[in-house]
């Protein structure tokens, strides 16, 4: 039990009642702490850290290294930030960072899991890195000035559905994810362009894979679903075209030979095809996941 008066818990649960998971804080000055191994520094925090403290690599170890950010973002449920301090007294953050606009709409989109879109920073070209986490107790979260980040109920799910892609993601087979090079390529080449194809491409949800009978069987059949949010503007609409160009670019060959190709709404799938099947992302089919 705490030995922190009654007065002060008191005042931090008030402080946290009002945060929700999402929420935002990037106004002052934040530094994300995580360790190193200066003797083979890898983060160019690390690599400054190391020459600052200009010892001989060997001499250098495991220390405590400090990266300036640009602010933090809650990861924790919003049940348990709400809960006393005394019963859960610790919050997961993790830190923003800036990138360009058009990897900010590939976050948004759920091609990029190892991040997560927040509404309130997109302008801002802010984004959560979710490989970087860290835990803070909420007496810190007190005191720091909240900026709602997700106002809409569709905002607050599409936030949760990008945390647990993160942890949950489909661990495609090395030699599938040799064939998508190709593909991967020209989508995110694709991606951004005033053509028709692009247009295309941006008005899908998502592009899932199904392996039958598995994925580790000798012959394996693959279904690519298409999956489309609405049928493009100001183009001719053409997906079957645009869909056998895509897939075309899939190096079938060994056990991926068959492919078969569906272009459907998600009301139109039934939830076996849904569950059975992965989502595709750009992480996912590069081999260096960058």
């Amino acid at each position: 039990m705490s030995d922190l008066e009654d007065s002060k818990v008191k005042a931090i649960d008030e402080a946290l009642s009002c945060w929700r998971q999402g929420d935002v804080s990037a106004t002052g000055e934040f530094e994300f702490l995580y360790l190193a191994d200066l003797s083979n520094p890898i983060s160019s925090a690390s690599e400054n850290l190391a020459k600052h403290i200009g010892a001989k690599p060997q001499n250098l170890g495991i220390k405590p290294v400090l990266d300036e950010v640009e602010g933090f973002v809650i990861l924790t449920q919003t049940c348990d930030i709400v809960r006393s301090c005394l019963d859960r007294p610790y919050i997961e953050v993790a830190p923003l960072v800036r990138q360009t606009p058009r990897f900010v709409e590939e976050v948004r989109r759920l091609l990029r899991p190892a991040f997560a879109y927040i509404p309130a920073t997109a302008e801002s070209s802010l984004i959560a890195d979710l490989d970087r986490v860290l835990t803070v107790e909420k007496s810190i979260v007190a005191d720091w000035k909240r900026t709602p980040g997700c106002t809409t109920d569709q905002e607050i799910r599409d936030f949760a559905i990008a945390l647990s892609r993160k942890r949950s993601r489909f661990a495609f087979p090395d030699e599938f994810v040799k064939l998508s090079q190709r593909l991967n390529s020209y989508l995110k080449n694709k991606y951004n362009k005033q053509s028709d194809e692009a247009r295309h491409l941006r008005s899908l949800r998502e592009i899932r894979v199904r392996a039958s009978p598995s994925w580790n069987h000798d012959n394996v059949e693959l279904t690519w679903w298409f999956i489309k949010d609405c049928d493009p503007g100001d183009c001719d609409r053409d997906w079957d075209h645009h869909v056998g160009n895509w897939l075309g670019r899939f190096d079938a060959s060994g056990r991926f030979q068959k492919v078969y190709l569906v272009v459907c709404r998600l009301e139109d799938m039934t939830a076996l095809d849904y569950v059975e099947s992965y989502r595709l992302d750009f992480d996912s089919l590069s081999v260096d996941q960058s």
